[in-house]
């Protein structure tokens, strides 16, 4: 590309407003157009950030202007917005989760892979510098040999959280969005996994305990990881007051307790007072999916999140979903 900035598209303007924010006041980004079919709200954000507003998602393909779409649709829609994106020419991010299948996202993976396209998943979670000094400690041996990682995740929606969204309702539908594990616990899903490596096995219960939806609010698995070590996972939507997310590792030389994007104890057997100001983060470590996308538009470095990485997570919940369906153990793949 031969502009001084790269030309982003975001899809969406709900969290895609968001991001078209992050893009406007990023160096080396140029926030070209909104695509939504809000026209009220597209308009508002339009004039705010001083982009087009564009309610045809072939129209924002087609303009040589555009090099990066962000996709911040429903999620089962991600793999349909990627593809076409992708073989339209443009790089791509898609919110989390991936997909709301393993299949969808194994055709993101190949259509990446044949259109030569950068594809990147939105964690913003693995955008935390505390979260990278975690992952190096536990990388260190500063715990030992990790033996239980669970994760706790406790919130509260309310039912018209549900019933809301453009289009209405899309959050509760099987269609176009998973429940507690593959919509809010994603995100910890990942961090979990991505700490500790992938998950081997899961064995899971779903429940829609206190909202009217098709998907779960409630969701529990005993799960196993690649290295051996053993886990929890527990997402609801149900619990009021929202207590939040915690998640706990620990070796046989010590704990890590984050609750809420702060590590809140770091004990270990070797050391009187562990530090994770002791690591240092990369000078030139991305903030934010907009400076990740341009890193590796410009430098050619891989995303934090490639699409393989992202892959990860919907295999565990779908692995979740899979288990309490049939009421066996799940291999993930």
């Amino acid at each position: 590309m031969m502009r001084d900035r790269i030309g982003f598209g975001i899809v969406g303007s709900g969290m895609g407003h968001n991001r078209a924010r992050i893009v406007a006041r990023t160096e080396g980004a140029r926030l070209a157009a909104i695509c939504t079919l809000d026209i009220p709200r597209g308009q508002r954000i339009a004039e705010e950030l001083g982009c087009d507003l564009i309610t045809s998602y072939e129209d924002m393909l087609a303009r040589d202007d555009i090099d990066v779409v962000g996709i911040l649709t429903p999620s089962g829609l991600h793999g349909e917005f990627a593809i076409k994106a992708m073989k339209a020419g443009k790089h791509v991010f898609v919110t989390k989760p991936m997909e709301i299948t393993v299949e969808k996202c194994d055709e993101m993976i190949r259509v990446a892979k044949e259109t030569g396209r950068i594809l990147a998943v939105d964690f913003d979670l693995r955008y935390s510098p505390i979260n990278h000094k975690v992952r190096r400690a536990i990388g260190d041996g500063k715990l030992g040999k990790i033996f239980l990682g669970d994760l706790r995740m406790k919130w509260y929606r309310s039912q018209e959280y549900y019933d809301g969204g453009v289009p209405a309702g899309w959050r509760g539908r099987k269609e176009t969005e998973g429940g507690s594990a593959a919509n809010q616990g994603v995100h910890f899903i990942d961090l979990l996994q991505w700490w500790l490596g992938p998950v081997r096995s899961v064995y899971g219960r779903i429940g829609t305990l206190t909202h009217k939806i098709e998907t779960e609010d409630n969701a529990l698995a005993l799960i196993t990881f690649e290295n051996g070590a053993w886990g929890i996972i527990q997402t609801s939507t149900s619990v009021f007051p929202d207590l939040g997310t915690t998640i706990e590792i620990s070796g046989d030389r010590g704990t890590i307790v984050w609750k809420d994007n702060q590590v809140t104890l770091f004990k270990t057997m070797d050391e009187e007072s562990p530090s994770l100001d002791l690591y240092e983060l990369d000078q030139d470590m991305p903030k934010n999916i907009i400076e990740d996308m341009i890193a590796a538009i410009i430098k050619g470095k891989e995303p934090l999140c490639p699409p393989e990485e992202g892959r990860k997570s919907v295999a565990v919940f779908c692995g979740i979903y899979e288990s309490a369906r049939t009421g066996k153990v799940v291999e993930i793949r």
